[in-house]
């Protein structure tokens, strides 16, 4: 298996690693991108059947990075040889086409094109690197198995930009609920979770005005390709009760949770979103922006603004922290829906189910 470290895929891949090795199955996880940090390898001490290897190669959506992605997927054909695994599962599109005579999962967790359509409303400026971005990532579905999407939206988002892959699935992501603390007193605090630098993560809807409660915003604001890295952030205006805490770890992030009383998911491109989960499981009202993603995950248990319209976010903030009633109750329908459609035991079921059949009848346990 393969995995950024970068962002939300580490999680999802600690999640689904954890779960699998757990029934048995033998990993090895190859990491992308950043090396990654004592506190995010954590998780891997005392793991059976689990092989680690860290690398620092580049990752696909990054600028001029052809000969990395050579480099790289000359690294696993190595790895591959000396491992001999029953099955490939990769993280990202380059490596679907490896010439390598096993089953192998592409997972579509998201993609530039469909970024730039969600933020811009139009297509991305053609490139040198956009064909090349292009071409790749249609190889590599076309050339996988099984594409696995974390949601309709975006399996329907892929087919529409690159064409139809031989065979897909949606296999919804997972948190493990004893991560994260329901039952802590909530305050009058509002809380967002993302990449401050992404402008589809759209934080700044909530730094617009100064607000009546507290609102924390977590999250990176350093940009992982140093070619796009940009000064001030639009937006961050220095308001009393806007909050920015920077990167937090998971113990922090679990506080912060457990404190908000409302959730606020801002973005304009969330394939799937997993920070909206563990404020669920964290009984969080979730007040979500109105795209076709967010309405399909979280359907009548979230309260939905107008969407991208800051006003009518603070809005709804305002109502939900005025009647406290709607407020618990949206917060339980939230938990509820997260501890049944997104916990990551349902997610392993889901994707053990997909390995056996692609394996035939060879069993994914070594």
């Amino acid at each position: 298996m393969t995995a950024d470290t970068v962002g939300g895929v580490w999680t999802y891949a600690q999640e689904l690693v954890t779960a699998l090795v757990r029934r048995g199955v033998r990993v090895t996880l190859v990491s992308l991108g950043e090396m990654p940090s004592p506190e995010q390898t954590l998780w891997m001490e005392g793991l059976p059947n689990f092989d680690f290897r860290a690398t620092a190669f580049a990752l696909e959506w990054m600028h001029d990075v052809e000969r990395d992605m050579e480099a790289s997927q000359q690294f696993l054909q190595g790895i591959i040889r000396d491992v001999r695994p029953d099955l490939l599962h990769f993280n990202q599109y380059f490596y679907g086409a490896i010439p390598a005579e096993l089953p192998r999962v592409v997972v579509a967790h998201s993609d530039v094109v469909s970024w730039w359509l969600a933020v811009h409303q139009h297509e991305p400026p053609t490139t040198k690197w956009l064909e090349w971005y292009r071409g790749m990532l249609a190889r590599g579905i076309q050339h996988a198995n099984t594409v696995v999407a974390p949601s309709r939206w975006m399996l329907d988002s892929l087919i529409a930009l690159y064409g139809k892959p031989k065979h897909t699935a949606v296999i919804y992501n997972g948190r493990s609920p004893n991560s994260f603390n329901p039952h802590m007193t909530k305050e009058r605090r509002v809380l967002t979770v993302g990449r401050v630098w992404d402008s589809g993560k759209q934080v700044t809807l909530l730094c617009r005005q100064n607000p009546s409660v507290q609102i924390d915003i977590a999250g990176s604001d350093h940009h992982p390709d140093a070619a796009l890295r940009a000064g001030a952030l639009p937006g961050r205006a220095v308001l009393s009760n806007v909050h920015f805490k920077g990167s937090q770890s998971e113990s922090q992030l679990r506080q912060l949770y457990g404190r908000a009383a409302v959730y606020a998911a801002t973005s304009r491109y969330e394939p799937f979103g997993l920070a909206p989960v563990e404020a669920a499981l964290s009984r969080c009202a979730i007040v979500a922006n109105d795209i076709a993603s967010f309405r399909e995950l979280w359907g009548g248990d979230a309260v939905y603004f107008q969407r991208d319209d800051g006003a009518s976010l603070m809005k709804v903030i305002r109502k939900l922290m005025t009647d406290v009633g709607m407020r618990i109750e949206y917060a339980n329908r939230a938990y509820k829906r997260a501890l049944q459609r997104y916990n990551a035991e349902r997610m392993a079921e889901d994707y053990l189910t997909l390995y056996h059949a692609l394996l035939g009848t060879r069993s994914a346990v070594a």
